[in-house]
């Protein structure tokens, strides 16, 4: 379908070397987007590059810390100046930290505001800068279903997935005039990387199970079609939205 089709379009994910941010990669590719995989490791980077190629995707990778603003900037000039210009950002780029609240080190919820919340503001910053002249961008932050629930041991991550969902409505506020459509994904519980010590916990898989009105964890691939829905024409007039996808955890009691 045309609405959904992102033939010709550059997609840039940050933390796309696995998990989430590898198959949204991969889901944009096949919905005809050239992909720009992101990490900080570069070798992880061309591995996770040579694989998407193997399967027939057009990528493209460009190592950098979404972390440093200044380093992010200068990757994202150069990639314009290059005549790679960015038309959908997705912010992936996340870390966990768990720990009960009272005894919660300072470095560690200074790494989580960092690597979940600055990265965000950096890199959407640093590429609506460009898309503005054109008048034309997709920028997609990844949320989670802690923007809107909390769970014991998790509040400092919980506070930062809060912030994305309000960065992501201050981005549409500020930049729909510009033609950007600024929206946000709130996974639930996905088998992730992120979540691999839960994923290894039967009890815990246990209550997910009970607690999500589909009854299990989520696949990634399934965040394949609101990623491009976000990305395409088809959401022309969608912004500042955060799209739950959470098998329903959210809506029921």
């Amino acid at each position: 379908m045309k609405l959904f089709d992102l033939t010709g379009q550059r997609a840039l994910i940050t933390g796309s070397s696995m998990g989430i941010g590898y198959a949204l990669a991969k889901g944009l590719a096949e919905a005809g987007a050239t992909v720009v995989l992101n990490a900080r490791d570069a070798v992880r980077l061309e591995a996770a590059a040579g694989a998407l190629r193997a399967e027939g995707a057009t990528v493209e990778t460009v190592a950098f810390d979404a972390t440093d603003g200044e380093a992010v900037r200068a990757a994202v000039d150069a990639m314009e100046a290059a005549g790679r210009g960015i038309d959908i950002l997705i912010n992936n780029a996340g870390m966990q930290h768990r720990g009960p609240l009272e005894d919660f080190p300072a470095d560690a919820f200074d790494r989580l505001m960092k690597t979940n919340v600055y990265s965000a503001f950096y890199v959407g910053q640093a590429v609506a800068r460009h898309m503005i002249g054109r008048k034309h961008g997709k920028i997609i932050n990844i949320a989670s279903v802690q923007t809107a629930l909390a769970r014991p041991g998790i509040a400092p991550y919980t506070a930062t997935k809060g912030a994305i969902a309000n960065l992501t409505k201050g981005m549409a506020t500020d930049w729909a005039k510009y033609g950007l459509n600024c929206n946000a994904i709130a996974p639930g519980y996905f088998e992730t990387p992120l979540n691999a010590a839960l994923v290894a916990d039967p009890a815990f898989t246990e209550w997910l199970s009970k607690r999500t009105p589909q009854g299990r964890w989520g696949r990634v691939e399934e965040l394949v079609g609101a990623a491009v829905f976000l990305s395409s024409a088809a959401s022309g007039f969608v912004n500042g939205h955060t799209l739950f996808v959470d098998g329903g955890i959210t809506a029921s009691l």
